[in-house]
């Protein structure tokens, strides 16, 4: 007898085919059966008559290293129909970690120096499963994190020493089971790390070990930036993963042809491929690079000045009677929102074949960009459905199918006899995000249910299990 039956629900199986109606049966943690089941007994039968079932979202860029172990029930995820986060990502990690004088910035948006307890990846993961999160948890290994653990300062180049130290506890984690390696080239902390700093990282990737980057520069030497994150992993024959891929600054907007045939055009020697969120504004900390009377900065939390959170630059500088850059002076450390992004840019990068859904959201921050809460039905509702920029599938596959292949998520990712149960019930017709700029804790509509490795995680309203798993790199099951 089966677990449960989800009967006549339109299946995306994550292999960006058109849906067909079928029933699904779950057994054990696994997807037990899957066609016409009206003869077979079960436990639990659902009748999912005008419902999509697609497996359970993939988000491939998070920020929520700190977050599984903090606030374990992940509503913020789970209410989106994601099942599998991936954390670690833009250089920045929660482990291996051990903190000397005060927490880098951007390490600052994962937590504070009390939260960073996981010297080696091994101690980590063990938090992770003692927390049980309501969702799975694969992690990479962060660039920055490295540096701090073995440098006195971080606006220089590591030496040949301290190198071979950062290749030593990279090594060890890839043995313990992290994904692999993430840089944030763009941020102070890591910047002044030349590229043969991070080829000589990338040695320690098995091939076809995973390299993720927040790249050098989106901004004018985006081109550039990609080659140097192609080139580090071409000697360990590593896959590249580039982060948030966009075209940042109003200079820059227009170019994401260009970007795309860098990236096409690379695929056809290595592995390539990128995420990109649903928004044409970013967020991240108050980075004085970046200010400007362009386009609007939405400050988000301030620690000098707290109760300008949710208020834009220019009105606290028109405020204060001071330039923009006085200004955001004043308000460091901080978070923003930069609208420095072209929608039809956006757009375009989200089509794309390589492209591959990632939130990129910053639980911590008192005011998050809606992405935290919004991206995957944001992406199903408002792209697929209202804008037609491409088929329900083919927004299925790219938070499915696509990066459970691309992040070695094993047998996940795809509505397959044998496979695991993580699975999303939702209503094509209904699904939308809730969440905005300036309301941005909402979850969405329209997500009916959430089973994570079988059991029930999300019933619509609130989280009813916590049944993740920590994941280590596995290949895909053949067929």
């Amino acid at each position: 007898m089966h677990d449960v039956v989800i009967r006549g629900a339109l299946v995306l199986d994550g292999s960006d085919q058109a849906g067909k109606v079928a029933d699904v049966a779950i057994t054990g943690g696994r997807i037990s059966a899957v066609g016409a089941l009206d003869d077979v007994a079960a436990g639990q039968v659902i009748d999912a008559a005008g419902l999509a079932l697609a497996p359970g979202f993939i988000d491939v860029h998070t920020h929520d290293d700190i977050e599984v172990i903090r606030n374990p029930a992940m509503l913020s995820k789970l209410s989106q129909g994601v099942t599998t986060v991936v954390v670690g990502n833009c250089g920045i990690s929660a482990s291996p970690v051990r903190i000397h004088d005060g927490v880098p910035d951007p390490m600052n948006l994962l937590g504070d120096a009390e939260d960073f307890r996981y010297p080696d990846f091994a101690s980590y993961r063990s938090a992770v499963e003692q927390a049980s999160p309501a969702v799975n948890v694969a992690a990479l290994v962060g660039h920055t994190a490295l540096r701090q653990n073995h440098m006195d300062r971080l606006d220089r180049a590591a030496s040949d020493r301290e190198i071979s130290a950062m290749r030593s506890q990279l090594r060890q984690s890839l043995q313990q089971g992290a994904l692999g390696l993430s840089s944030g080239l763009a941020y102070a902390s890591a910047y002044h790390a030349p590229a043969s700093e991070v080829d000589a990282l990338a040695q320690e990737l098995p091939r076809g070990g995973l390299y993720a980057t927040h790249l050098r520069d989106e901004f004018a030497g985006v081109l550039e930036a990609m080659e140097e994150a192609f080139n580090a992993a071409r000697a360990p024959q590593a896959a590249v993963r580039v982060s948030h891929l966009k075209c940042a600054g109003i200079d820059n907007w227009g170019r994401s042809q260009q970007v795309l045939d860098c990236l096409q055009q690379a695929s056809r020697e290595q592995d390539v491929a990128c995420d990109c969120y649903p928004y044409a504004a970013s967020a991240s900390t108050l980075d004085l690079k970046q200010v400007t009377d362009a386009y609007d900065i939405l400050i988000t939390w301030s620690d000098p000045e707290p109760e300008q959170g949710g208020r834009l630059l220019a009105d606290i500088a028109a405020q204060w009677q001071v330039p923009l850059l006085d200004a955001a002076i004043r308000l460091q450390p901080a978070g923003a929102v930069y609208h420095g992004m072209d929608e039809g840019d956006v757009r375009r990068i989200l089509s794309h074949p390589l492209t591959m859904i990632g939130s990129d959201g910053l639980p911590r921050d008192p005011r998050p960009h809606p992405r935290l809460w919004g991206t995957f039905p944001r992406v199903l509702g408002h792209y697929a459905r209202d804008e037609k920029l491409f088929p329900l599938h083919t927004a299925v596959h790219k938070m499915t199918g696509l990066p459970a292949s691309r992040f070695a998520m094993g047998a996940r990712g795809f509505i397959r006899e044998g496979w695991c149960a993580d699975l999303v019930l939702f209503d094509p017709a209904r699904v939308r995000d809730t969440a905005s700029f300036h309301d941005p804790v909402q979850a969405a509509e329209g997500i009916a249910s959430v089973w994570v490795n079988g059991r029930l995680a999300y019933d619509g309203h609130s989280v009813v299990a916590r049944p993740g798993q920590f994941i280590t790199p596995q290949a895909s099951p053949a067929g």
